[in-house]
């Protein structure tokens, strides 16, 4: 793992994501699965339910790839590190709405966008093949 920024990055992450699902069942007590506003997580950011579990399914698949191989890891990294870019933007337009499911907050956001930042930017640039030159 020493050897694979990948492996290494999805296996912190993947932990930290399932500590943080598994602590945000602590302030969800009496917060609806699909609440458009939740209880708060290190009393910063928002998070329901279903938000909890969305952690715990990320961190899980995080660990598992950064535990199996660097592809793997990679694979992953990228996969995670889109969907919280997507994730990051749309948030923004979220909050307040209905369609707000995961109970997102502006901390959130940020959170996510730099949770993207640090997946993607490992993913596509560590572990890369040398590429063949042409003249």
């Amino acid at each position: 793992m020493r050897s694979s920024p990948n492996r290494l990055v999805a296996t912190i992450f993947g932990a930290v994501y399932l500590l943080v699902g598994l602590l945000g069942f602590a302030v969800t007590g009496g917060v609806g699965f699909l609440a458009t506003e939740g209880g708060l997580l290190l009393g910063v950011f928002a998070v329901n339910p279903l938000h909890n579990i969305a952690h715990l399914l990320i961190g899980g698949a995080l660990l598992a790839a950064g535990l199996v191989s660097a592809r793997a890891a990679k694979t992953v990294n990228i996969v995670v590190g889109a969907a919280y870019l997507l994730l990051g933007i749309v948030g923004f337009f979220l909050v307040g709405t209905p369609a707000n499911i995961l109970a997102l907050n502006v901390p959130d956001h940020f959170l996510h966008l730099a949770s993207a930042i640090v997946l993607l930017g490992v993913g596509l640039a560590a572990e890369r093949s040398p590429q063949t030159a042409t003249a």
